[in-house]
C-alpha cells in the first residue's frame, strides 16, 4: 500500500467485518518523540488466543473466500521498515486492539496519505457502525466523533451524499489546521 490511510482503512473494515459497533482510530504525531502512531481499536468479537498467534503470518485469515490474509502483515511491514513495530492485543468477545510505530523522519515511512477519504468511506461503507477519530500533532488535536455527528443530524443518514461532503470537508480542515497532512 502506497499510504498509511489505506492500512488503516483495511484494518477499521477487518474491525467492522467483526461486528464492531465502534471502531477507534487515533494517529499521534509527536516531533519531539520522532514517533508518529496509529492504533485502531474495536468492541468486535476479537480473536482467540490460538488465531492471535497466528493473525501475524500472511496464510492466516479468517474468510473462506481466500487463503491468505495480507493486511496485517503488510501494516507490520510498513512499520518495521520505517525503524517501528506493531502490536496486536485482542480476545474473544472483547474487541482487539492494532498498533503500529514509526519513526516520523525515517525516508522509508509512508505518508499518512487521505485520511478523510478513508473515514468518509468507512462511515459511507459502515453506516451502522460509530466512529471515534482522534488526530494529534504534538500538542494540537483534531477529533471526530460519529455519535456527535448523529445527534446533530436528528435522524438524518449519515450515509447520505451531502453529509458525506460534509464531513469529507470537516475531517480535511481539521487535519489540515493540525499541519496534519505534512505527516
Amino acid at each position: 500500500m502506497k499510504e498509511l490511510s489505506l492500512h488503516i482503512l483495511d484494518i477499521a473494515k477487518n474491525s467492522t467485518a467483526a461486528g464492531a459497533s465502534l471502531v477507534e482510530i487515533t494517529v499521534e504525531a509527536s516531533h519531539p518523540d520522532n514517533c508518529l502512531t496509529i492504533t485502531i481499536r474495536d468492541d468486535g468479537k476479537g480473536m482467540s488466543s490460538e488465531f492471535l498467534a497466528r493473525v501475524k503470518d500472511p496464510f492466516t485469515t479468517s474468510r473462506t473466500t481466500r487463503k491468505v490474509g495480507m493486511g496485517i502483515p503488510l501494516f507490520e511491514l510498513s512499520a518495521m521498515s520505517s525503524g517501528g513495530g506493531l502490536d496486536i492485543t485482542s480476545a474473544s468477545g472483547e474487541g482487539t486492539t492494532v498498533t503500529a510505530y514509526f519513526a516520523l523522519d525515517h525516508i522509508d515511512r509512508q505518508p499518512l496519505g487521505d485520511v478523510a477519504s478513508t473515514l468518509t468511506v468507512l462511515i459511507q461503507g459502515s453506516p451502522a457502525v460509530d466512529f471515534l477519530y482522534r488526530h494529534t500533532v504534538d500538542n494540537a488535536a483534531f477529533e471526530l466523533d460519529t455519535r456527535q455527528v448523529r445527534q446533530i443530524l436528528q435522524g438524518v443518514a449519515i450515509d447520505g451524499p451531502d453529509v458525506i461532503k460534509w464531513l469529507y470537508d470537516y475531517i480535511t480542515e481539521g487535519i489540515n489546521n493540525l499541519g496534519g497532512n505534512l505527516i
